[in-house]
């Protein structure tokens, strides 16, 4: 019981502290800072693997569940909008065409 209520006290304090850092990063900065959460997710994704190795409670399967849904999510989702704003920079070169 003692770790389930570790687990709920980590995450509602990074959820604390993650909103208010985002919060007050200016709208240019956004981008930029989906490689840095992609990497965070990357972590999170680990620890939900570690947790998963050992043996756990129903109640922190599920928690770690729930982790690891979001943390891949994220993970897509910053790979998805990193590629979108790469291919941005590229030079569309005249009268070649892509058939992707």
């Amino acid at each position: 019981m003692t770790n389930l209520l570790l687990m709920i006290g980590v995450f509602l304090f990074s959820f604390v502290v993650g909103y208010f850092l985002i919060s007050r990063i200016p709208t240019l900065l956004h981008t930029p800072l989906m490689s840095m959460t992609n990497a965070i997710s990357a972590v999170t994704i680990l620890g939900v693997l570690i947790l998963f190795s050992v043996s756990s409670t129903g109640a922190e399967l599920v928690i770690g569940s729930v982790a690891f849904i979001m943390a891949a999510f994220n993970l897509v989702g910053g790979f998805a909008i990193t590629d979108r704003m790469l291919r941005l920079f590229k030079k569309k070169e005249e009268g070649v065409t892509n058939n992707d």
